[in-house]
């Protein structure tokens, strides 16, 4: 674990033979199988990502922010391909590519959307199954943004895992 991230007051559930995980059990299976351990921590590969984001600029002028949020997500669970198996509880569990280069040229529509939710949005990666944007405000909560609308997954990352590859709905984002 990252010296600046403090583990959680409550353990999570418990994998057979007594260890407890930070994830539901399905969850952690799927995390583990596409390569994520406890303690992953590619800062270097997150910078890269910052950089890239920080330096695009959009034909129309629109520029991506970047925040700690952000980029925490980014060094635990870059890279990871993520695939469920089994059935989703509500709908179909996401298949997930965490790479916020999906959101590139996506700069306008995340500003757009954090505008209106009055934060930032960064990318975060994409639903491979769907192409829906994973985006991260800097206060860490995940949304999906696709073809139906936009949506909110969860209030820090390992709420949004769990949801997406346990099929949970996700609530849509309505104007009030």
């Amino acid at each position: 674990m990252h010296p600046d991230r403090t583990p959680s007051p409550h353990p999570g559930p418990t994998r057979p033979g007594g260890t407890t995980t930070r994830f539901p059990v399905p969850v952690d299976a799927a995390l583990r199988t596409a390569g994520w351990q406890p303690g992953r921590w590619d800062i270097k590969q997150a910078e890269i990502w910052a950089d890239t984001l920080r330096e695009h600029t959009s034909p129309a002028g629109h520029r991506h922010t970047v925040f700690p949020a952000a980029v925490e997500a980014w060094a635990e669970f870059g890279g990871l391909r993520i695939t469920p198996t089994g059935p989703g509880r509500q709908i179909a569990p996401a298949t997930l590519h965490v790479d916020p280069l999906h959101g590139l040229h996506l700069a306008r529509t995340l500003g757009d959307l954090g505008r209106a939710l009055g934060t930032e949005l960064s990318p975060l990666g994409e639903e491979t199954d769907t192409a829906a944007l994973l985006a991260i405000d800097a206060e860490g909560r995940v949304y999906t943004i696709d073809h139906t609308g936009d949506w909110y997954v969860g209030p820090d990352i390992d709420h949004a895992l769990s949801t997406l590859i346990n099929g949970i709905q996700p609530a849509r984002l309505t104007a009030s």
